[in-house]
């Protein structure tokens, strides 16, 4: 009998998290946002967090509030109001969080790296 592993990727959120994103949901945006994420932190270039309110999440759970997910790549950065916007190539996330201790560091080297690479994509504007 062969033994599988199954991960599930989803976390509850807090009524820190909900109170959050209920402030980013009350901001009206430039764009349409396809995504609030919490507990955010940044690794090569890209964004993870809590998912919340996709505007893709399906009847068979895919996007559905409280999994982890992975942006694309970001192409732009944007504070917006009192949140920062992340831009990819077809989505706009809301940060309504940050990772306690690790997410707001790695967001500020995000925003030093992209900031120094000549020739990178990302657009940073405050």
């Amino acid at each position: 009998m062969q033994e599988t592993n199954v991960e599930f990727h989803f976390k509850r959120l807090t009524d820190f998290h909900l109170l959050r994103i209920i402030r980013a949901q009350k901001h009206v945006y430039e764009a349409p946002i396809t995504a609030y994420l919490s507990d955010v932190f940044f690794s090569a270039g890209l964004a993870y967090g809590v998912l919340f309110e996709h505007i893709r999440r399906d009847l068979e759970g895919q996007f559905s509030d409280g999994h982890l997910m992975r942006t694309s790549t970001i192409r732009f950065v944007r504070k917006e109001g009192r949140f920062w916007v992340l831009t990819t190539m077809n989505s706009r996330y809301v940060i309504a969080s940050f990772k306690k201790c690790h997410g707001r560091p790695g967001f500020q080297n995000f925003l030093r790296s992209t900031a120094s690479e000549p020739g990178c994509p990302s657009h940073i504007t405050h």
